[in-house]
């Protein structure tokens, strides 16, 4: 079961990531705001860069460029997955959200030229707000899963590496 754990949760978050972008094309007009409750708001925008909207403004070029570099990273975190990811369930879990995040958000650049963002989240304290950038279930995958890989490196138990030499 570890050896499937980062194919399976690839393609939940992959099947995940794409139903509900599929709701938001459907349901929702591109610019639209809708709260649900104080400090998240559906929304529906399009995102031609990258994280945070870095690169939106390239041209052609760097559109090709960063999708070389996107299916590179894809290939890249695949094969640590296949080569890693049976180890510890945790990091079958994180490197599986990083795949399927990476692969849902370029489905939609594929399909689209820009990925689909429709979490908006603010805080506001003190009579000052604070707004996260729209994203997706993509992209809290990804968050999630190299947060869980970070945290996995520090967790007690790991064995030492066979080759680490003596401490003497």
């Amino acid at each position: 079961m570890r050896t499937a754990l980062p194919w399976i949760t690839a393609a939940l978050v992959v099947a995940l990531d794409r139903a509900t972008k599929l709701l938001v094309l459907d349901r929702l007009p591109v610019g639209s705001w809708h709260p649900v409750f104080p400090g998240l708001a559906l929304t529906h925008v399009h995102n031609t860069g990258i994280a945070f909207s870095l690169f939106s403004s390239g041209n052609w070029l760097s559109r090709v460029l960063l999708h070389a570099v996107i299916l590179t990273a894809v290939v890249l975190i695949a094969w640590m997955a296949r080569r890693h990811g049976h180890h510890h369930v945790l990091a079958g879990f994180a490197f599986g959200a990083i795949l399927g995040g990476a692969v849902g958000n370029l489905i939609d650049r594929v399909l689209y030229g820009w990925v689909i963002d429709f979490v908006h989240l603010w805080v506001t304290i003190g009579g000052q707000t604070w707004s996260w950038p729209d994203f997706n279930v993509a992209d809290a995958a990804i968050t999630v899963g190299a947060f869980v890989l970070i945290v996995n490196e520090f967790l007690p138990g790991r064995a030492e590496p066979e080759h680490a030499p003596d401490s003497h």
